[in-house]
């Protein structure tokens, strides 16, 4: 029998209507029952989150957090097979005058002959220190130029030996707690101002004409401390050494000066450098070995420079008494250099009392038809008289770029101070240095004018007049940024690294700037707590894959002062590698956006190194025997 359909279809809609009373009373009592349980606060809700968070640990709990959508640049987490400690501790307080490439020890190794054994011999990889070169105990923040050209701290550089060894030739006294730089020297006892005033009677040093010098055998380097009031730039050089601290006592002063040697290698200066060379009893054997060392101050003296001698073998008639020896053996000496001298085609213009003055000759038309007189030194073969780190000095004459007239000045005439410093060097006007124009040039120096003002915004001890006096840019380029702070008391170390795509120094110096060559995988020649601020522009850049950021930081720890300050632009990444090192160091350090945009990846480091010193070595004296 059939079923109707219309009851059917309401025995369906019965059966929905009982689910769905079923249903709604069921959800009713579990809300009831879950309400009880929360009420008594049995399980707060926080915890039940933590506990989620702790077992689901890749889905943290949301927070009420506004999100950062502005990109970040990140440094990824070194690999596992390259983690370790990166503490970079103070070095032992034996250390504290640590010269890396011109350690004592180390040099005992080498040929004595000739003092090589004086000259740069750096630790390989596996020796290098780890470690911060410390201030000794009671350092103090130099005086400030032009006070530290006459006093320094004696806490600074606790040696004494020249107050004693130099007493009676005025390089230096000790007064107390502080050392006085009389101005004197051992040939010239009326100090280095009346002895410069006796050079300027034989040669102009008023007109411009000679703005950089190199001193040889500087002792204290008081004849270029003095001849900075001349606005002549000298770079002085001895050897480690040879008088206890005498270089250091130099840069304390606030005077350039770099650890050097004449014995087998090419000093580290381009040619046609300097407008004068100054030996003032420097000992060296300069007629010896062929003319060798009168050969490479020939190469970096510019056509037209001076070469000034005083001392043995000058004036032997009257002073060979004095110096022990015979008047035989300092006339041979004397015969020898004038024979030098003329075989290198000098002039040599005048010999009055204690000093003698030669001078090179403006091109080598001359030179080159008197080789018939002269067989030796012969005209170096073609190579690249810029070349000069780690290159061995040879006893051939480097030839001047050729001229076309007798009158024409090789490699081009440059410009007197201080219009020198802005007007186009001779090597870019002539196309010598490859890619470098005369816009380029222009615009590089409008460039660092503006980096230098913004720096000052940034770092008003650089904007304060006399903070800061010993400066070294790194990567110097074309010396911009030099050249922007020339009306401050200020002088800057321009070095070019021998890694960089041009050699620029050449360009430095016609200038009228200082500098130097340097590989920064190794030490620079100077003595720990040189320099008061430090620029350092792509350096890492540059040295990436060539050796480790940390050394590189830790030769800047090195020769940074206390409290001194460093300017680092790079791309983005590296400075934030950069800070995550210095950060371990005792360096304040923040990343500045780049001065033109917010959006270049280039940015800027600034830093400063905190004070701090060795201990006090009384108490650890006092420790040591407390524990035996």
């Amino acid at each position: 029998m059939a079923v109707p359909t219309s009851f059917l279809t309401f025995k369906s809609k019965k059966a929905n209507l009982y689910k769905l009373t079923l249903t709604i009373i069921l959800c009713t009592l579990f809300y009831l029952i879950g309400f009880y349980q929360n009420s008594r606060g049995s399980i707060p809700l926080v915890n039940q989150s933590s506990a989620a968070y702790a077992i689901f640990s890749c889905a943290p709990p949301i927070r009420n957090t506004t999100l950062d959508f502005s990109p970040h640049h990140y440094i990824p987490d070194p690999p596992p097979v390259v983690a370790r400690v990166s503490h970079l501790p103070p070095c032992d307080p034996q250390f504290s005058e640590y010269t890396p490439c011109e350690d004592v020890q180390r040099s005992l190794k080498f040929d004595r002959d000739r003092l090589i054994y004086r000259e740069r011999h750096c630790p390989e990889k596996n020796e290098l220190l780890k470690c911060r070169v410390p201030a000794p105990f009671g350092y103090r923040v130099p005086f400030r130029w032009p006070v530290s050209r006459d006093f320094g701290w004696y806490a600074n550089v606790p040696h004494k030996e020249l107050t004693v060894e130099k007493k009676n030739q005025n390089w230096v006294r000790f007064e107390g707690d502080r050392f006085r730089f009389p101005g004197g020297g051992t040939m010239f006892p009326r100090g280095a101002d009346a002895y410069i005033d006796d050079i300027g009677k034989l040669i102009n040093l008023k007109d411009g004409s000679i703005r950089t010098a190199i001193d040889t055998g500087c002792g204290v380097a008081s004849f270029g401390a003095y001849l900075l009031s001349r606005n002549i730039l000298t770079v002085s050089f001895a050897p480690r050494d040879t008088h206890e601290a005498q270089v250091q006592f130099a840069l304390e002063r606030g005077v350039p000066a770099l650890i050097g040697v004449l014995a087998s290698i090419r000093l580290p200066y381009p040619s046609r450098a300097f407008d004068m060379a100054h030996c003032s009893r420097c000992l060296i054997p300069w007629g010896q070995y062929d003319g060798l060392y009168l050969i490479e101050v020939d190469r970096v003296l510019r056509p037209g420079g001076y070469w000034v001698l005083s001392g043995p073998p000058v004036n032997w008639e009257n002073h060979w008494k004095g110096w022990n020896r015979s008047p035989e053996d300092l006339k041979a000496e004397e015969s020898t250099i004038e024979t030098v001298a003329k075989s290198l085609c000098w002039k040599k213009l005048v010999q009055k009392d204690d000093l003698s003055i030669w001078q090179k000759p403006t091109n080598h038309i001359h030179c080159i038809a008197n080789r018939k007189v002269y067989k030796k030194p012969v005209f170096c073969e073609p190579q690249d008289p810029d070349k000069a780190w780690y290159t061995k000095m040879e006893t051939c004459l480097t030839p001047l770029p050729e001229v076309s007239d007798i009158r024409e000045v090789a490699g081009g005439q440059l410009a007197k101070w201080p219009e020198r410093l802005t007007a186009i060097p001779p090597r870019i006007s002539s196309g010598s240095v490859e890619g470098i124009t005369a816009e380029i040039f222009t615009e590089n120096t409008e460039l660092w004018k503006g980096r230098v003002a913004h720096y000052k915004e940034v770092d008003r001890q650089l904007a304060e007049q006399g903070r800061y006096r010993n400066l070294l840019d790194m990567n110097a380029y074309l010396g911009g940024f030099a050249a922007a702070l020339v009306d401050d008391p200020v002088w800057v170390m321009n070095v070019v690294p021998v890694e960089a795509d041009v050699n620029s120094l050449g360009v430095i110096y016609e200038r009228g700037l200082i500098g130097t060559y340097q590989n920064w995988c190794e030490a620079m020649s100077t003595y720990p707590r040189t320099y008061d601020l430090i620029h350092a522009d792509s350096i890492f850049s540059l040295y990436k894959d060539r050796c480790e950021m940390e050394d590189i930081l830790l030769e800047m720890d090195r020769i940074l002062r206390p409290e001194g300050s460093v300017i680092i632009r790079d791309d983005v990444d590296i400075l934030l590698k950069v800070k995550r090192i210095v950060d371990v160091m005792q360096w304040d350090a923040r990343i500045a956006d780049h001065e033109s945009s917010a959006h270049e990846r280039e940015k800027i480091l600034f830093a400063v190194k905190q004070y701090w010193t060795a201990p006090d070595p009384n108490q650890i004296h006092q420790e040591s025997e407390t524990a035996s």
